[in-house]
């Protein structure tokens, strides 16, 4: 039995990156994805390589999940595909880095949007029917989260994921009641393209961050995609309002002279 058989599992953000290997990964352990971009051909990409592969996905339309419109038909045609919604994965987002003397309001805005509002209202839409199904949300989270960086600027991205965390714990304890269980997991330094083009670049002070990380390398999309299998699926049945850390000890630890 493969281990989200038959569920269906919406999946924001699958143009690319975590979303697409979550999206190719949900499917093939059962699942009935429904994925959604505002990168449409990459998320409608995704849905080909599950095709592909034997899975099931539906790539509606372009997906905004700032908007409030957008996620709502987002959901509905969802439910208009399968019937219902077992699993909610808000894993799409945007950030824009800056140093608080020098970042816009408007940055900082947008990023709150994009990485914590988007969160609320995907689960808000999803909501009356995760409680029919007793489904589950899983929510990104990430180690800005929990703490504060010496060689990336974000005070944005580190409130909008400090927010996801506490977020998410409010969704577990109003979920409860209804059986709706609400996990986040949060990386650390993932190797994908936005952080290769980014934190990860040649010019960049945390390029050699594999250095200071206990497990000594930088995370890739299936590591988080293997925390996330489990988190949805009725092997953690007893698991809600965690915060699974996914960063190889990284946030475990102080700062340090390299061996």
């Amino acid at each position: 039995m493969k281990r989200l058989e038959g569920k269906v599992a919406l999946i924001s953000g699958t143009a690319r990156g975590q979303g697409r290997a979550a999206a190719v990964r949900f499917a093939a352990e059962g699942a009935l994805v429904v994925g959604g971009d505002l990168l449409h051909e990459g998320a409608v990409e995704t849905q080909r390589l599950i095709a592909r592969e034997g899975g099931t996905a539906l790539t509606p339309g372009p997906l905004d999940v700032t908007d409030e419109d957008s996620v709502r038909i987002w959901v509905e045609e969802a439910l208009d595909a399968f019937g219902g919604i077992d699993i909610v994965y808000a894993n799409a987002g945007a950030v824009r880095f800056e140093a608080i003397d020098t970042q816009p309001y408007a940055d900082f805005a947008f990023t709150l949007r994009a990485e914590l509002n988007s969160v609320w209202l995907t689960a808000r839409a999803a909501w009356s029917h995760l409680v029919r199904s007793r489904g589950c949300i899983l929510t990104v989270g990430s180690t800005a989260g929990l703490s504060g960086s010496l060689t990336n600027w974000r005070t944005a991205h580190s409130a909008s994921k400090g927010g996801v965390i506490a977020l998410t714990r409010q969704l577990a304890a109003e979920g409860a009641p209804y059986g709706i269980r609400a996990n986040c997991v949060s990386p650390g330094m993932i190797d994908t393209d936005g952080f290769r083009a980014n934190l990860l670049a040649q010019d960049h002070p945390m390029r050699d961050i594999a250095r200071h990380i206990p497990l000594s390398r930088v995370g890739t999309p299936d590591d988080v995609v293997n925390a996330a299998v489990f988190l949805t699926s009725d092997e953690a049945s007893y698991i809600t309002g965690t915060n699974l850390v996914v960063d190889g000890g990284w946030s475990t630890v102080l700062p340090g002279a390299a061996h």
